[in-house]
């Protein structure tokens, strides 16, 4: 591929580039979170200012791969990788690996004289995790689970744990026998979004969120990216958040991007004052009733660390997965000896400190 480089600023300043970046994520899995929209929602709220956008171009000029990367240190680059965003910056024809792309990238001279390009959580559906070799090393991130939605809801129900199904009942069981009325409403609007999120920061800014400084607050980095993101998306029939209410107050919500068949859940949160009814659980049965009656939508994905909560809706998951590629081998086995040093250093330290302990 012939590449170029310009300030990712381009991005949104040039139709036919987001036009390009858009078919080919229509290529590799067609990700609402990976188009042009989303990603440049990101950029303008995360980005510092110094990401690049590469090109990769055909001999007949027409946009084969396209990359969004930040500066990672001395010589080296990475995807743009914001936390907000489940997967790396880059989109590319689907018969292009990401060890080739990187490659073929570093020895194009277009980032300069880089010594490594880092490629971060992939998704290995759409892009299978090869063996290292000389110039790369593939390193583990997270699981990622999913919900293949097929079948019936009682199929799917009667499939899951005896805690879980038990847990639910009883709480239904409950809030019925407190009077309490319990329903859950779906918004889809470009005009609901901001009320949305609005919701979702208030019960997140009264939950450990708030003390870890990681809480969505309508008027925080986080809310204005959110609200744009869905509001951006709602425009185009593709977001919808789901929340439950008790009493007509809202105790659970999620946030959702779909297209196509696949819908991606990427945020939830619940009022923490009334933890004990398990709301976000509840919520989530809803959800997967709704969606298994419906059959509008064949995947629901998380993309998100597997946890324990995970394992009882799904046995489904997959792996992410960082590339790194070097322009030497020597640069990697380098690097590999100094990772092994870094991680001893802490154990030695320790060591010492039990020694000397009196």
């Amino acid at each position: 591929m012939k590449w170029t480089r310009t300030a990712a600023s381009e991005l949104a300043q040039d139709p036919q580039l987001r036009a390009d970046w858009d078919r080919l994520n229509a290529q590799r899995g067609d990700l609402p979170f990976m188009g042009s929209a989303a990603t440049l929602a990101a950029l303008e709220v995360f980005g510092q200012g110094r990401e690049q956008l590469l090109v990769g171009r055909d001999g007949q000029g027409r946009a084969q791969a396209m990359l969004l990367l930040a500066p990672a240190g001395s010589l080296r680059w990475q995807t743009f990788q914001p936390s907000q965003q489940p997967l790396g910056a880059w989109v590319a024809e689907a018969g292009i690996t990401p060890d080739e792309l990187a490659q073929d990238l570093l020895g194009s001279g277009a980032v300069g004289f880089a010594l490594s390009l880092s490629l971060t959580q992939i998704d290995s559906l759409f892009a299978p995790r090869a063996e290292d070799d000389a110039r790369s090393r593939h390193d583990a991130y997270i699981d990622t689970a999913w919900v293949d939605i097929a079948g019936t809801f009682d199929d799917y129900w009667a499939a899951r744990g005896k805690n879980l199904r038990q847990n639910m009942k009883k709480q239904r069981n409950k809030l019925q026998a407190e009077g309490i009325a319990v329903e859950m409403r779906s918004f889809e609007a470009e005009a609901d979004m901001a009320g949305v999120i609005q919701r979702y920061g208030e019960m997140e800014g009264r939950s450990w969120k708030a003390q870890s400084g990681t809480a969505i607050t309508p008027d925080n980095a986080q809310g204005r990216f959110y609200t744009r993101l869905l509001s951006e998306a709602a425009a185009r029939g593709e977001a919808v958040v789901y929340e439950l209410l008790f009493d007509g107050k809202t105790v659970a919500s999620n946030l959702c991007l779909r297209r196509g068949t696949t819908l991606v859940m990427l945020k939830t949160t619940y009022d923490e004052a009334l933890q004990s009814y398990s709301a976000a659980f509840l919520l989530h049965q809803d959800i997967v009733q709704q969606l298994l009656e419906q059959q509008r939508i064949q995947r629901l994905e998380y993309y998100g660390k597997v946890m324990e909560w995970h394992t009882r809706w799904t046995d489904n998951k997959r792996e992410l997965y960082h590339l790194t590629s070097f322009r030497w081998a020597l640069l990697k086995n380098l690097a590999a000896r100094r990772a092994k040093a870094a991680a001893a250093a802490p154990a030695a330290g320790s060591e010492a400190s039990e020694n000397h302990t009196p």
